[in-house]
């Protein structure tokens, strides 16, 4: 396709230093003079470089991704923009997104994190949606030990503090709950931390509104905050490798108001509700340029925009500094024509600024002027439809070849005292309330479920007596060392987890971490890794509504482990039927169900928490889950908190059973006695590894009564998993005492468990 000639104000001509400063090579930049038949403008080179970046054109990523349902649907424009949704019933929806802002964060830690809290709870909002939770993934560098030098880990500690605290200074002000998370540590991340942030929204599903422009002579109306220089070539910066120059690059970062934003949330859901916008889309990746001209082409229409009407912080301002600006905080709409005053009165009434920028044409141009010249006439769909993608040739690297030889005789046998110590000090693992504490849980007042009450967050939203379950959940380790069961394992256990507060797994939206596209092993990773998402997706039927690439995550230090991300929604049919990890101080009758298990690779110690803390050890591949048990396992769960069987549940993973079982003691603060069943412990005859081994599908229930027991025992039968009902209970002396298959007997103070696992990580960021 080739767009019609425009009359573009001239300039110096565009070198090759130019375009490649911007994130063009040469060959992209030949298809734009083939697709424009024509140089472009200055403006439309950024408009091209920003939209054809891989943060916002998928040019690595898309042909991979089809390998999802939903995502190819909505390649093939069946699909709903921004968000998917998924129907409850009572005529209600929920909607949910993971970003990341990874390479923000790490150049300009509090900012960069409140920032990407801000942009996800807009893409939500562009629905038609009320966000109603946030949850967030974080990774960072070591925040002890000798094995990097002291400055970095007093760097990683850095930006442990100011991320948490730019997520908690942004949420809590915006008045949306952050409900759950998890924080992980690996020393690749030193250099390149991981920020990835999930919200949660709540419409009606006659509400949902959409991003796709129409109707000739309608008004395009910009909506929120004033345009400032910050975040100018954001999604470049997103879309390149961190190294020495980054911290330069702080103009990239945007600044976030959260007032503003709460202002905005309310102005939006209150103009929606007039009936008088026609589509709406958030100013986030690639601001002006990336709203304009995804609009216009999803519509297939024309728009004509008027920059010098654009409310801007300094009014000297270009047309490139306005249609690349990442300014947070801003909207556009598109109303019905003579019916724009309805949007404009009801911003304005919020104290917000709303501006008719332009309309709708019906020539399939995006047409942009400032100050009365011509900066950009584009055909839009030329920068959505024909960003080129590329296919690398993926390559299995040495190390999956080396952990596949691993032999779990190549290491000794751990000591069982001080190992479960070690592991519950690890910061991996530790307890996260120094980071849950800081944020506000309950605003809105409809979490039930808080941090550390329960493996997923509940919340019992207005409206309907219906319940939601919320997870985000990943294993780098596991993915590192076998991308596709890493995967597969990740899809799992976050659908296990909402399932061990009772509600049924439903939907997942993804946030898929790695370093370049363009190494051949990392491709591979990635490949195999989303290979494995999907088909675990499908097994469970939770399709991937929504999602999230960061390519690019390396820095000198080189590219962080695969940290693919499952956030996960379970929806419970009674809300106020809700469990968590039990009933703190009442007592306990506990029992285990489990998902019997064809094979168990490296008898559960490969890739495995005591391999790495323990032994120093990073490898062996993780035991694969088997993913109709799993199904049947999250049916039963559902099933018998519904029912009144169970109490509480928590599932075994980082650490095996023995960190599950101190984790429930620690929160239920009261001692615990459990026996080892043989039959679910038969897969090895190691002690470290009946204790410390991380096999899936693996799950402690707390009995509510022995009639209860009986059903859950002859349910869990039919479905074909395993259960005990007499693993043990809870005892009033606070010891935590474990009976192993031959006899020996493990004994720990519950004082000393809460010390390794309370204490960790704030007597860390005191230093």
């Amino acid at each position: 396709m080739t767009a019609p000639r425009a009359i573009i104000r001239p300039m110096a001509a565009i070198t090759t230093e130019v375009y490649t400063s911007m994130g063009l090579i040469r060959d992209e930049y030949a298809l734009i003079l083939k697709l424009l038949g024509r140089e472009p403008s200055y403006t439309e080179l950024g408009m091209f470089a920003v939209m054809w970046s891989e943060h916002c054109g998928y040019k690595f990523s898309r042909p991979v991704l089809a390998a999802f349902k939903k995502y190819k649907e909505a390649l093939e424009g069946e699909g709903l923009e921004n968000a998917g949704v998924v129907d409850i019933g009572d005529g209600l929806g929920v909607t949910m997104k993971v970003e990341s802002h990874n390479h923000p964060s790490a150049v300009e830690p509090y900012q960069g994190a409140a920032t990407g809290v801000g942009g996800i709870i807009r893409d939500i909002l562009t629905m038609g949606a009320r966000p109603i939770a946030l949850l967030n993934s974080l990774r960072f560098g070591p925040i002890e030990g000798d094995e990097v030098p002291a400055e970095v880990i007093d760097r990683n500690r850095y930006l442990f503090e100011h991320i948490v605290a730019g997520i908690a200074g942004y949420g809590n002000c915006v008045g949306v709950p952050t409900v759950g998370g998890e924080v992980g540590f690996h020393k690749r991340y030193s250099g390149n931390p991981l920020v990835n942030a999930m919200c949660v929204g709540m419409l009606k599903l006659d509400e949902i509104t959409t991003a796709s422009a129409s109707g000739a002579g309608n008004p395009v109306i910009y909506l929120g905050s004033a345009t400032g220089r910050d975040g100018i070539h954001g999604a470049t910066f997103a879309s390149a490798e961190l190294d020495e120059e980054s911290e330069s690059k702080r103009p990239n970062v945007q600044i976030g108001d959260p007032f503003a934003e709460k202002l905005l949330i309310e102005a939006t859901l209150e103009a929606l509700q007039t009936g008088a916008i026609v589509a709406i889309q958030d100013m986030g990746a690639a601001g002006l340029t990336c709203s304009t001209i995804e609009m216009a082409s999803k519509g297939k229409v024309g728009m004509s925009v008027n920059l010098d009407k654009v409310p801007m912080r300094e009014a000297d301002m270009s047309g490139y500094e306005l249609m690349l600006s990442e300014s947070q905080e801003r909207m556009l709409a598109v109303a019905h024509k003579g019916r724009e005053h309805e949007v404009l009165n009801v911003f304005h009434k919020w104290g917000l600024q709303a501006v008719v920028i332009g309309e709708v044409t019906g020539d399939g141009l995006v047409t942009v002027t400032r100050f009365g010249e011509l900066e950009a006439k584009i055909d839009p769909t030329l920068l959505t439809d024909h960003c080129p993608t590329y296919q690398i040739p993926a390559a299995v690297p040495a190390y999956h070849k080396e952990a596949a030889a691993f032999k779990p005789e190549s290491v000794p046998e751990a000591d069982i005292r001080k190992s479960l110590l070690n592991l519950l000090a690890q910061p991996e693992i530790a307890s996260k309330r120094w980071v849950f504490q800081q944020y506000d849980q309950e605003v809105q007042t409809q979490t039930m479920v808080r941090p550390a009450q329960g493996d997923a967050a509940v919340m019992a939203p207005r409206g309907t007596g219906k319940g939601l379950a919320l997870k985000i959940d990943g294993n780098s380790r596991w993915t590192y060392l076998d991308p596709y069961t890493g995967g597969q394992l990740a899809v799992a256990e976050a659908a296990r987890n909402v399932a061990c507060t009772g509600a049924m797994p439903r939907a997942v939206t993804d946030g898929l971490n790695f370093g370049n596209p363009q190494d051949p092993e990392v491709f591979w990773q990635f490949k195999e890794a989303v290979q494995g998402i999907a088909d675990a997706a499908e097994a469970m039927g939770t399709p991937v509504i929504s999602g999230n690439v960061s390519f690019y995550n390396e820095s000198e230090l080189g590219e962080v482990p695969p940290t693919p991300l499952i956030g996960m929604l379970g929806v419970h049919e009674h809300a106020d039927r809700a469990i968590g990890l039990g009933i703190p101080g009442g007592k306990c009758q506990l029992g285990l169900l489990w998902c019997p298990l064809r094979k168990v690779p490296h008898e559960g110690l490969g890739a495995s928490s005591l391999l790495a803390y323990v032994h120093g050890k990073e490898t062996g591949l993780p035991v694969p889950p088997d993913l109709e048990k799993e199904l049947a396992l999250c049916k039963l769960l559902a099933e018998a908190a519904d029912s009144g069987w169970i109490v509480g549940a928590h599932d075994c993973s980082d650490g095996g059973f023995a960190v599950a079982l101190a984790e429930m003691a620690i929160a239920l603060g009261s001692g615990l006695s459990a026996r080892l069943p043989g039959e679910a412990f038969n897969y090895t005859s190691r002690a470290d590894a009946r204790l410390f081994g991380e096999l899936p599908g693996r799950v402690l229930v707390s009995l509510a009564n022995e009639p209860g027991s009986k059903r859950l025992e002859a349910r869990a039968r039919e479905m074909g998993l395993g259960f005990v009902s007499n693993l043990g209970e809870s005892t009033e002396p606070g010891v935590l005492r474990v009976v192993d298959t031959n006899e020996s007997v493990h004994e720990w103070t519950l004082s000393e468990l809460q010390s390794a696992y309370e204490r960790s990580i704030p007597s860390l960021m005191a230093h």
